[in-house]
């Protein structure tokens, strides 16, 4: 078979017709590749006057009086707090060991609820560690026994009303039975030892043993508080407001006082705090050195933020088109605008400050790519009640006095994250229109033995118990077809609280801490949770108040838990403490007063 000619000139052989030939095709393809990319490469424009214009009407031809910042030099002084107040106790130095959550926030273990012992796990860590501590020691063993005889766990009795917070739970029951005689209460010689008592009092004469005693109980008490930290003398929450209040000082020239007035718990930031003018407290720890350093500006950038050039791509995994605000969203709104049109127009600057620091900003100068040195001023600088004024990341003073707007920046020595463990305790204060009160609902409480349950459990398991100790007579068969009823039955667990006027005012309402009679006997019912049992366990009891703003008609939660976390030496650090939270809305008792029942009909 002859090779057809190779065709070297295609468009000579076209010109001069040298090989006529008959083509048919039904479709015509463009040839996608080509040994040549230069012409591709060269992204050509064939209308570069329409791009122009369009760059023209949209503005971004119009030039600005100013240039880009190429360094800048700032002198920072700061100050680092040194001393501590919670609410409006005593003033005591800040410690640096640990993070201000855990002096903001820590509360003292409850060991006992009224007459009843409650926290026995603790009550038998603090035994065993003692027992332990003992065992280490070869001449002071034998006197194991002599310490669980002294300091006993005692076995609780059924028929008695006095241990039925114990045996009403089988569980509870159980385990206090299964220690009781075999292991001693730690907590009562650690409370011996604290209130001025010797650990070997009541066990030897011995003057050699009795100094090992005092050694090792020593070392019981600072091996306990180590372990949980509690507060020496009262605790920054405030029962009436439902938050933490707490203040810091720190001397930067004068001594600043940074009060946390409504802490609700959890994350604690700068945004908590706000300089307090009232007294001071006493802070006069030296300032450090200011801080110069001269940087390079960066632009801001974040993602899906507009480009500065026209006709660049922007990064489309950020989308700001599908952000659908409503026209009272106003928060929304301002991030969009400075988003979407401000964007190219902030700067950021390094700067490296320790945690734990109030930072102020005495000078700070920019130059820019002509040489120009502009002297830059605090955004958020005048009047404090001005209320045009806006700023981010400062201080506001308390008070409605007219004083110049703080404009420092408050580093508190916090940690990035907490283990919070399981819920202890969990109240929830609700609204219940139908008996004009408050009610509040304890969920979850803690059994005597220290494990949470639910609260409306233990409540019927109580009731159930003393319903055994104390048999109601047997009314007899009914004499009418209706009874009447003084007022319904409510849980145990849902604790009234009346709106009562404030003292020397006819309009301000709070709200009192009330009981209601036990279904059982009529014995007045005692709030089981720390939380609601404020007055109670004091060495005056006293009533207990809450402000009526506080109970908002979504109602209020409040939660008690421990939280652990580790600080930056590598110290770990576990606290109790309590957070308040929004409520799940309103709520009924179905209390009613004054009512008839149906009786069943007698044979």
């Amino acid at each position: 078979m002859t090779e057809p000619p190779r065709i070297t000139d295609l468009r000579e052989a076209l010109t001069g017709r040298q090989f006529p030939t008959l083509g048919m095709w039904n479709r015509l393809e463009g040839r996608p590749r080509a040994t040549d990319f230069g012409r591709a490469l060269q992204a050509e424009v064939r209308d570069p006057l329409w791009l122009l214009t369009r760059q023209w009407q949209l503005g971004e031809f119009l030039g600005e009086d100013a240039g880009s910042p190429v360094t800048a030099t700032y002198s920072v002084a700061t100050a680092v707090p040194s001393r501590f107040r919670a609410q409006d106790g005593t003033v005591v130095d800040l410690p640096t060991d640990r993070p201000l959550e855990t002096l903001a926030e820590r509360r003292a273990i409850p060991f006992t609820a009224g007459p009843d012992r409650v926290s026995y796990d603790l009550r038998l860590v603090l035994g065993r560690h003692w027992l332990k501590l003992l065992a280490a020691r070869a001449q002071l063993r034998h006197f194991r026994q002599d310490y669980v005889a002294r300091w006993p766990i005692e076995l609780p009795d059924a028929t008695d009303d006095s241990d039925t917070e114990i045996v009403a739970h089988p569980e509870v029951w159980a385990g206090v039975a299964a220690v009781a005689g075999r292991r001693m209460d730690g907590y009562l010689l650690y409370r011996h030892i604290k209130d001025g008592g010797k650990a070997y009092d009541g066990i030897t004469n011995n003057n050699s043993l009795r100094s090992q005693l005092t050694t090792l109980g020593t070392r019981l008490v600072n091996w306990f508080e180590g372990l949980i930290d509690q507060p020496a003398s009262g605790a920054a929450w405030d029962g009436r407001r439902l938050e933490h209040r707490f203040s810091v000082s720190a001397v930067d020239g004068s001594e600043t006082v940074l009060t946390a007035p409504e802490y609700p718990g959890g994350e604690l930031d700068w945004h908590a705090f706000s300089v307090d003018p009232r007294g001071p407290l006493g802070g006069a720890d030296p300032a450090p050195a200011p801080l110069n350093r001269t940087v390079f500006p960066s632009p801001v950038r974040f993602s899906g933020m507009p480009l500065a050039r026209w006709w660049a791509v922007e990064d489309g995994q950020t989308n700001f088109a599908a952000v659908r605000p409503d026209s009272t969203d106003l928060a929304r709104l301002i991030f969009l605008e400075f988003a979407l049109v401000h964007s190219n127009d902030w700067y950021q600057l390094p700067c490296d400050l320790p945690g734990g620091t109030l930072a102020r900003i005495r000078g700070l100068a920019v130059t820019d790519v002509f040489g120009q040195k502009q002297w830059i001023t605090p955004a958020g600088a005048g009047d404090d009640e001005n209320w045009q004024r806006w700023s981010m990341f400062t201080l506001d003073t308390l008070g409605t006095e007219d004083v110049a707007a703080d404009t420092r920046l408050f580093l508190p020595a916090t940690v990035p994250a907490t283990a919070t463990g399981p819920a202890l305790e969990e109240v929830s204060l609700i609204r219940d229109e139908n008996a004009n009160l408050v009610w509040g609902v304890e969920r979850t409480v803690r059994v005597p033995t220290g494990e949470p349950r639910r609260g409306v459990e233990v409540a019927n398991e109580v009731v159930a118990h003393r319903r055994r100790l104390f048999p109601a007579p047997d009314p007899g068969d009914p004499t009418a077809a209706v009874a009447y009823q003084v007022m319904s039955a409510v849980p145990e667990n849902w604790i009234p609280f009346l709106p009562v006027h404030v003292p020397d005012d006819t309009r301000k309402v709070q709200l009192q801490r009330a009981t209601l009679p036990s279904a059982v006997d009529g014995r007045l019912i005692r709030p089981r949770t720390a939380l609601l049992r404020e007055g109670l366990d004091s060495p005056v009891p006293h009533s207990y108040f809450v402000n009526e703003e506080e109970v908002t008609q979504t109602g209020t939660t409040i939660s008690l838990a421990y939280n652990r976390t580790r600080w930056h030496d590598g110290r770990v650090t576990v606290w109790l403490s309590a957070s308040r939270g929004t409520g799940r809305g309103a709520g009924s008792s179905g209390l009613r007063f004054d009512f008839l029942t149906d009786t069943a009909p007698s044979s």
